[in-house]
């Protein structure tokens, strides 16, 4: 039987997309079972009862990402 995924959203940083269905791509920071926040970036349904794949890093490499978007010439 799979374990309960519990959440919650420490702080919404901010939307970046929104599709035709209404769902928000959203970079959060999130604590996942109780454990230390992290950043967290993927899709969630309008009411965040379901949510899509996405990807969790820690502050380190949250910072590390950062670094690097600036050097790129988006």
């Amino acid at each position: 039987m799979p374990t309960e995924l519990k959440y919650d959203i420490t702080n919404s940083c901010g939307v970046l997309s929104k599709s035709n269905r209404g769902w928000t791509k959203e970079l959060n920071l999130i604590c996942w079972n109780g454990r230390e926040e992290r950043l967290d970036l993927r899709e969630w349904s309008p009411d965040h009862s379901r949510m899509g794949k996405g990807i969790t890093l820690s502050k380190e490499e949250g910072k590390a990402l950062r670094d690097i978007l600036n050097k790129l010439d988006l």
